[in-house]
């Protein structure tokens, strides 16, 4: 016999139900970068689709300059995150924003991240990143409200760290990397796998090789 439990009824604020972080690069008005944290991101194909605040510098620089950067962190590098999240490249900031956040036009240094050329389009990378994704927003609209944009960004290059990626293929190794996961506003890393799909590219067998990166401090 099967028990069941009822189910309680809740109005959450926020549906950050476990999705990954990234930081996204696009270009201000001045030519120099700006870097968002966000973690509203998912992919279709080479399509990224990015869910951000209308009011925000990343949605005024995409408006008018489409080419953008999608770095991925690990999850050690949370304390990074957290860093740019109460920053804004907004000046004045926003009315919603005031009060918990600040002006910062330079947020790479802020973050003690390090800037980095993208090959095909204008905002730099984040070297740290293992994971970084080169893309051009090809669509923009907003959400039933206009509180947000959904942004389809298709990405043009990937740039991945030869410690997480499957040796002579163009394959991430899901046993190497580790992405940081935004769970009701904490951070979380991945725990042991569990099985894998029967679509998968790269079963056990092949991750003979594959090395393990190490768990690095993150930029002070």
């Amino acid at each position: 016999m099967i028990q069941t439990t009822d189910h309680l009824v809740i109005q959450p604020r926020i549906l950050y139900f476990g999705t990954p972080v990234v930081l996204v690069s696009t270009e201000n008005e001045d030519g120099t970068s700006n870097l968002a944290p966000m973690s509203s991101a998912w992919a279709l194909g080479q399509v990224v689709v990015l869910g951000l605040g209308s009011a925000g510098q990343t949605a005024r620089n995409l408006r008018r300059r489409p080419d953008l950067v999608i770095n991925l962190p690990s999850a050690e590098q949370w304390p990074v995150v957290e860093r740019l999240a109460p920053l804004t490249g907004r000046d004045p900031v926003p009315d919603h924003k005031r009060g918990a956040f600040r002006y910062e036009p330079a947020k790479f240094a802020a973050a003690g991240l390090r800037p980095e050329p993208a090959e095909l389009v204008r905002p730099q990378r984040v070297a740290e990143c293992p994971l970084q994704l080169e893309a051009r927003a090809v669509r923009i609209t907003p959400d039933l409200h206009g509180d947000f944009l959904i942004v389809e960004a298709h990405v043009l290059r990937v740039h991945a760290d030869p410690a997480i990626v499957v040796p002579g293929t163009d394959h991430v190794a899901p046993s190497a990397w580790r992405p940081l996961i935004y769970n009701f506003r904490h951070y979380f890393g991945l725990g042991p796998e569990l099985g894998h799909s029967f679509r998968t590219e790269t079963p056990a067998a092949a991750m003979v090789g594959v090395r393990r990166p190490s768990a690095a401090a993150p930029p002070a």
